[in-house]
């Protein structure tokens, strides 16, 4: 029996909690949110490895509408952020709207009755419109290395932490050293007997100004009006300043490059350590860590950052590429996640057949302010391509897309329309400009290769400008961007 709904979310995270605040607000109430998991939480429900935290301060990093002023920290651990997302859930009595265990495997559009049929594993649903809230930070990205099929050991990646395996006195593999490596390795690096980290490409770090809320600051943000408002304010354009070095002005990004080798020399007085784990290209290129116990970790005498890559995986050990053999108990990835292809696994089809992930993977991610796709009419993406940051709090993005999302809704019924499709050419127009400016940043100058990058070398992650300017753009639809068509119900 397939169900029918207004509206169709997909994912329980920010993006999709978020969204379906905002259809309340607006007083749609007819929509469901299909969730896998049996939680809430998205990415903060499935990262549960050690240290595991925000890289943005959590008065940034959350509902501009629905603030906290008990956060224990400046960077508050994903646990207290899980705990916040289920509260959020709570109060606005959204499990009533959730169906938990229903995992999303496809969507087709239908041109003649202006739905999507919306395919799970759980059975079918039917909507008008949907709304994906998966966001990029949700498929683990699994290196292929040879012969890891022999391993006898225990493998898992950061964000399928295997807490019943015993870590202490084993010897252990490191594979990667992205942001959840930097967070993980210094919780598991006193407990191993030896740690071998194989690094590819070294991170910029820059030292975390993290530090516990006093008593008093919290009694302020809940009695005092205004105040916690004042702070998050304030957080929001010491953040934002920083976009100006990332988009064509690489220069300014050489201080930050002075305060973080500065922070490497202060905990590694090996020279030859030091020279492995300083980066050969420009603050920015990837993204830049924040940590203040990583380079202390790596810094013990019982981890070995190794350079070499790895040849091979034997039964119970790793090669690298010099042929030295480690003896390994245990291989942990901190390789991070698909972030450019990670729609490439559903079948979404949309006017005249089109078949989205085909076409995403042969001409690239084009998206109009990363929300709206032409030729899948009535398909909304939260934190689609282009719309992830390396400078402020993707929460903010979150939020000005929400309310987009609401506005098309609404300009679609006050039209009596039943689909509203983004122009083919107000795409390109759009793609056009955002590639102009990516060219010129320092994601493309910079120097290296990342996973803001897709297959052709294109970025297709970066949101490249400030994040108000993307508050402006956002701010309202404009009609004439959009083809509008059918006659609702």
């Amino acid at each position: 029996m397939t169900e029918r709904f207004k509206v169709v979310i997909v994912g329980t995270g920010f993006s999709g909690l978020g969204q379906a605040i905002q259809l309340e607000k607006a007083g749609i109430s007819d929509y469901v949110i299909l969730e896998k998991a049996d939680e809430v939480g998205g990415t903060w429900r499935d990262n549960s490895y050690p240290g595991c935290a925000c890289d943005v301060q959590s008065h940034m990093y959350s509902f501009s509408y629905e603030q906290n002023p008990d956060w224990s920290r400046s960077f508050s651990p994903a646990p207290e952020i899980f705990q916040y997302l289920k509260d959020v859930t709570d109060k606005y009595r959204l499990r009533r709207k959730i169906r938990f265990g229903v995992e999303l495997t496809g969507a087709t559009w239908d041109d003649t009755q202006r739905r999507w049929h919306v395919h799970t594993k759980s059975g079918e649903f039917e909507a008008q419109f949907l709304v994906s809230g998966v966001g990029g930070l949700h498929i683990p990205q699994v290196p292929e290395l040879p012969g890891i099929e022999k391993f006898k050991g225990q493998t898992w990646h950061s964000a399928q932490w295997n807490h019943e395996y015993d870590l202490r006195g084993k010897k252990v593999a490191v594979v990667g050293t992205g942001a959840s490596a930097i967070q993980f390795v210094p919780k598991i690096a006193p407990e191993v007997d030896e740690l071998t980290l194989f690094q590819r490409t070294p991170p910029w770090i820059m030292p975390k100004p993290d530090h516990a809320m006093p008593g008093w600051a919290k009694t302020a943000f809940r009695r005092i009006p205004g105040v916690q408002r004042l702070y998050r304010n304030a957080l929001y354009w010491f953040l934002e300043v920083r976009a100006v070095g990332f988009n064509g002005h690489p220069a300014i990004m050489k201080a930050g490059e002075v305060i973080a080798k500065r922070h490497i020399g202060k905990a590694i007085k090996d020279p030859k350590l030091r020279k492995k784990v300083t980066p050969g290209y420009t603050m920015g290129c990837k993204r830049v860590l924040i940590s203040n116990d990583y380079y202390p970790a790596i810094n013990r005498s019982n981890v070995d950052v190794n350079t070499e890559g790895v040849r091979e995986v034997k039964a119970h050990s790793v090669v690298d590429g010099n042929g030295v053999e480690h003896e390994v108990d245990a291989i942990i990835y901190g390789t991070g996640f698909k972030v450019t292809d990670a729609l490439e696994y559903l079948d979404i089809t949309g006017i005249d057949g089109r078949d989205l992930a085909k076409e995403w993977a042969t001409e690239g991610m084009r998206t109009h302010k990363g929300i709206t796709v032409s030729g899948f009419p009535n398909l909304f993406f939260l934190l689609g391509p282009n719309t992830a940051l390396g400078h402020n709090s993707v929460v903010f993005m979150i939020e000005s897309q929400a309310r987009y999302v609401v506005d098309a809704i609404k300009l679609a019924d006050s039209r009596g329309a039943a689909a509203l499709d983004v122009r083919a050419g107000v795409q390109e127009k759009f793609q056009r400009e955002i590639q102009d400016k990516l060219v010129k940043g320092v994601w493309t100058q910079g120097g290296c290769k990342s996973w803001y990058l897709d297959a052709k070398g294109v970025n297709r992650t970066i949101w490249p400008g400030f994040t108000w300017r993307y508050w402006l753009d956002t701010r309202k639809v404009d009609a004439s961007d959009y083809e509008l068509s059918g006659r609702s119900s």
